[in-house]
């Protein structure tokens, strides 16, 4: 397996995996989120692939078909009235196709977002999870991360 940036060539891949996170989230929240759709139009996610502010990272097998992708974003606040200067790597969204969790996959992943955002100069990386996603809950705990903030809400 290999983690290298993502390119236009794997854009259908990706549409594919983007496509399974948004069921999950649909699953859980089906008054937020819509059935059968993804999160980024084709010339959105081509333009994102491009955009080094926003780097995509996927794990590929030896025929370079997508197995997981990490979406990213850097975050800086200069000059904020009170939050400090530092940089920080968010990761927007990170998934593995279904049918090939739990061989580590998320795990490389997410060590190899981590190794970029060290030698990017970055102070933190963080992420949100949906309280519906268990499963992703409990593997970003185990990958050492910890609540940094909460989100939370009343339906009327």
């Amino acid at each position: 397996m290999e983690i290298r940036r993502a390119e236009e060539r794997d854009m259908e891949d990706i549409d594919r995996l983007l496509v399974q996170v948004n069921m999950v989230h649909h699953k859980g929240r089906p008054d937020l989120f819509q059935a059968g759709h993804k999160k980024y139009t084709d010339d959105q996610l081509r333009e994102l692939i491009h955009d080094d502010s926003r780097p995509i990272f996927v794990a590929v097998d030896d025929q370079q078909k997508v197995l997981g992708y990490a979406f990213c974003i850097f975050q800086q606040h200069l000059n904020d009235n009170i939050l400090t200067d530092i940089k920080t790597l968010y990761i927007d969204d990170l998934c593995v196709d279904e049918a090939i969790r739990g061989r580590h996959i998320g795990k490389s992943l997410y060590e190899a977002v981590l190794a970029f955002a060290r030698e990017s100069g970055c102070y933190n990386v963080t992420l949100n999870v949906w309280s519906l996603n268990e499963p992703a809950m409990k593997f970003y705990e185990k990958c050492g991360l910890k609540p940094q903030k909460v989100g939370m809400e009343t339906i009327l």
